[in-house]
């Protein structure tokens, strides 16, 4: 028995969400649907270019955002991050708590400086565009892991943002290797093309020794193999781990396995914010496999958990949403048992 279906590590941001026109994005000279490190001074220069705009604040990062899907379909998480004292840091912790995430924030002490933040601008096109500031995030290290916890989790999953950050890429690994010697199942997101083109030696490392699953989307799979053609796209990412889980928008989940291949179709919705989309379908999925589940049904519900996810602004969903959909979901599996 586990204490943890999921232990994540990465970073601990503040989502401030924007809705901006094309021409908006542009004078601010944003990348568009990438993630793109800022500082300070440059979260100040963004911000002055929407003064009059009155952004959704919600709890974020990457792998922050799957635990918290997990925990509310009714998993058990617990998430290793870096907050400071201060407001946005209270906010954090007070979020993950709400959603019943267990963290090490609770039992270490509070850091001096900025809790993270992300500036996320969608445009009418519905894709997000993100610009972090990772304040304390970027200090993160191994004082934030809990080894005890990790070896009590069923899967241990490595946020690839981590792979811009020294001393959060030697937790990230150093933390793999605690997993691995406990015969816990190892997981990465890739993240975003940002990390594989800048930062590939830190997914590397966090690659080395083999894993069990990789999530990441069309978009990076292309940009890790060097080609746009998919025949060699696939067999080259799905070496990365045991299973590779590629997220494809509205054409769904294609899932990659040893000798085995499937495409997971998902529901057809009208997209208006993409923001969060990848990191609530490996939340919904990683649940699903720890409850028994197969992967190609793991992958059913991580899909119709994104596309709900995409069809309202902001990167989460209410608890009482996502006990729906996995009611409709088990349902669904019981009839065709």
């Amino acid at each position: 028995m586990f204490d943890h279906h999921l232990y994540a590590v990465g970073n601990a941001l503040v989502d401030s969400e924007y809705e901006v026109s094309d021409a908006q994005l542009q004078n601010m000279g944003v990348d568009r649907r990438h993630m793109t490190l800022i500082d300070q001074d440059r979260r100040a220069e963004l911000l002055n270019h929407v003064p009059d705009l009155t952004p959704r604040k919600t709890g974020g990062g990457s792998a922050g955002n799957t635990v918290v899907a997990l925990s509310q379909l009714g998993g058990r998480a617990f998430y290793s991050c870096r907050v400071s004292d201060d407001e946005l840091g209270h906010f954090y912790a007070d979020d993950l708590r709400r959603n019943g995430v267990a963290t090490n924030v609770s039992n270490t002490k509070d850091q001096k400086g900025q809790t993270g933040s992300c500036l996320v601008f969608v445009t009418p096109d519905a894709e997000r565009s993100m610009c972090t500031f990772l304040g304390v995030s970027a200090q993160l290290d191994d004082a934030s892991l809990q080894s005890k916890e990790i070896t009590r989790s069923a899967i241990y999953y490595m946020e690839g943002y981590l792979a811009a950050s020294p001393t959060g890429l030697m937790a990230a690994v150093k933390g793999k290797n605690v997993a691995r010697g406990a015969g816990v199942d190892l997981a990465l997101t890739l993240s975003d093309v940002s990390m594989i083109r800048f930062c590939r030696s830190g997914l590397d490392a966090m690659l080395a020794g083999g894993l069990d699953y990789v999530f990441c989307n069309e978009e990076e799979a292309k940009t890790w193999c060097g080609s746009d053609d998919w025949s060699n796209v696939e067999s080259s990412i799905s070496v990365l781990a045991k299973t590779v889980c590629v997220t494809r928008g509205a054409r769904g989940c294609l899932i990659l396995a040893k000798d085995f291949r499937v495409e997971v179709p998902t529901p057809v919705v009208e997209a208006v914010d993409t923001n969060g989309a990848g990191d609530m379908f490996a939340g919904a999925f990683l649940y699903a496999v720890t409850q028994g589940y197969r992967h190609e049904q793991a992958a059913l519900l991580g899909n119709r958990c994104a596309a709900e996810v995409v069809r309202q602004h902001g990167n989460r969903l209410t608890r009482a949403k996502m006990h729906s959909l996995l009611e409709e979901f088990t349902r669904e599996i019981q009839k065709t048992a």
